[in-house]
Protein backbone atom coordinates (compact mmCIF):
# COMPACT_ATOMS: atom_id res chain seq x y z
CA UNK A 1 0.00 0.00 0.00
CA UNK A 2 1.46 3.09 -1.19
CA UNK A 3 2.12 5.58 1.90
CA UNK A 4 3.60 9.15 2.05
CA UNK A 5 4.28 10.51 5.52
CA UNK A 6 4.57 14.15 6.12
CA UNK A 7 6.88 16.03 9.17
CA UNK A 8 8.68 18.73 10.55
CA UNK A 9 6.25 21.27 10.34
CA UNK A 10 5.38 24.19 12.87
CA UNK A 11 5.26 27.25 13.89
CA UNK A 12 7.69 29.80 13.24
CA UNK A 13 8.70 33.40 13.13
CA UNK A 14 8.99 35.13 9.51
CA UNK A 15 12.39 35.00 8.47
CA UNK A 16 12.92 31.67 9.91
CA UNK A 17 13.44 28.08 8.91
CA UNK A 18 11.60 24.85 8.93
CA UNK A 19 12.97 21.79 7.06
CA UNK A 20 9.45 18.97 5.98
CA UNK A 21 10.63 15.31 5.89
CA UNK A 22 8.24 12.62 3.98
CA UNK A 23 9.09 9.09 4.17
CA UNK A 24 7.90 6.99 0.86
CA UNK A 25 6.40 3.23 1.55
CA UNK A 26 4.97 0.91 -0.70
CA UNK A 27 6.06 1.71 -4.00
CA UNK A 28 9.66 1.91 -5.73
CA UNK A 29 10.27 5.36 -4.64
CA UNK A 30 13.45 5.79 -7.42
CA UNK A 31 11.42 5.09 -9.91
CA UNK A 32 9.32 8.71 -9.78
CA UNK A 33 9.59 12.42 -9.56
CA UNK A 34 8.45 13.43 -6.27
CA UNK A 35 6.98 16.44 -5.54
CA UNK A 36 5.86 19.26 -2.75
CA UNK A 37 3.04 20.83 -2.79
CA UNK A 38 0.76 22.92 -0.52
CA UNK A 39 -2.97 24.05 0.15
CA UNK A 40 -2.63 27.44 1.85
CA UNK A 41 -6.08 28.76 4.02
CA UNK A 42 -8.83 29.32 1.30
CA UNK A 43 -6.92 28.34 -1.79
CA UNK A 44 -6.03 25.24 -3.96
CA UNK A 45 -3.63 23.03 -4.66
CA UNK A 46 -0.51 24.62 -5.50
CA UNK A 47 2.75 23.14 -6.55
CA UNK A 48 5.77 23.91 -4.44
CA UNK A 49 8.78 21.94 -5.72
CA UNK A 50 10.17 18.92 -7.91
CA UNK A 51 12.74 16.48 -7.63
CA UNK A 52 13.83 14.01 -10.37
CA UNK A 53 14.59 10.59 -10.02
CA UNK A 54 18.06 10.51 -9.24
CA UNK A 55 17.86 13.40 -7.41
CA UNK A 56 20.07 15.88 -9.36
CA UNK A 57 17.14 18.21 -11.32
CA UNK A 58 15.28 20.42 -8.86
CA UNK A 59 12.24 22.64 -9.64
CA UNK A 60 10.89 25.10 -7.97
CA UNK A 61 7.77 27.62 -7.78
CA UNK A 62 8.78 31.31 -8.52
CA UNK A 63 7.20 31.79 -5.03
CA UNK A 64 9.72 29.72 -3.09
CA UNK A 65 12.82 29.80 -5.57
CA UNK A 66 15.92 30.86 -3.81
CA UNK A 67 14.11 30.30 -0.75
CA UNK A 68 13.18 26.27 -0.08
CA UNK A 69 15.53 23.51 -1.27
CA UNK A 70 14.37 20.26 -1.78
CA UNK A 71 16.31 16.95 -2.09
CA UNK A 72 15.72 12.97 -1.88
CA UNK A 73 17.19 10.12 -0.63
CA UNK A 74 16.54 7.21 -2.14
CA UNK A 75 18.75 4.84 0.16
CA UNK A 76 16.22 5.83 3.09
CA UNK A 77 13.06 6.43 0.77
CA UNK A 78 12.11 10.26 1.76
CA UNK A 79 12.37 13.43 0.67
CA UNK A 80 12.97 16.83 2.31
CA UNK A 81 12.08 20.20 2.09
CA UNK A 82 14.52 23.19 3.25
CA UNK A 83 12.39 26.33 3.86
CA UNK A 84 14.30 29.20 4.57
CA UNK A 85 12.94 33.12 5.06
CA UNK A 86 9.53 31.87 5.58
CA UNK A 87 7.16 34.66 4.72
CA UNK A 88 3.41 34.71 5.96
CA UNK A 89 2.27 33.73 2.73
CA UNK A 90 3.67 30.26 2.76
CA UNK A 91 1.39 29.17 5.89
CA UNK A 92 -0.28 25.92 4.48
CA UNK A 93 -0.55 22.09 4.60
CA UNK A 94 2.47 20.95 2.80
CA UNK A 95 1.74 17.68 1.37
CA UNK A 96 4.51 15.37 -0.48
CA UNK A 97 2.96 13.33 -3.75
CA UNK A 98 4.48 11.10 -6.37
CA UNK A 99 4.21 11.76 -9.75
CA UNK A 100 1.36 9.95 -11.80
CA UNK A 101 1.77 7.06 -14.46
CA UNK A 102 2.48 6.96 -17.25
CA UNK A 103 5.92 9.38 -17.27
CA UNK A 104 6.99 9.04 -14.01
CA UNK A 105 10.40 10.27 -14.83
CA UNK A 106 9.28 14.07 -16.54
CA UNK A 107 9.50 16.83 -13.98
CA UNK A 108 6.68 18.85 -14.21
CA UNK A 109 4.77 21.90 -12.19
CA UNK A 110 1.42 20.72 -13.39
CA UNK A 111 -0.58 19.58 -10.33
CA UNK A 112 -2.41 17.30 -11.60
CA UNK A 113 0.25 15.14 -12.36
CA UNK A 114 1.35 14.20 -8.77
CA UNK A 115 -0.70 11.68 -6.59
CA UNK A 116 -0.62 13.15 -2.52
CA UNK A 117 -0.98 10.09 -0.01
CA UNK A 118 -0.95 11.47 3.47
CA UNK A 119 -2.04 13.44 5.40
CA UNK A 120 0.10 16.75 5.40
CA UNK A 121 2.19 18.77 7.71
CA UNK A 122 1.27 22.39 9.12
CA UNK A 123 3.38 25.18 8.74
CA UNK A 124 2.43 28.05 10.41
CA UNK A 125 4.36 31.39 9.77
CA UNK A 126 3.39 34.11 12.05
CA UNK A 127 4.87 36.83 14.34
Amino acid sequence: QVQLVESGGGLVQPGGSLRLSCAASGFIFSNYVMSWVRRAPGKSLEWVSAVSRGGGTTDYADSVKGRFTIARDNAENTIYLQMNDLKIEDTAVYYCAKKRPPRLATMSPDINEYEIRGPGTQVTVSS
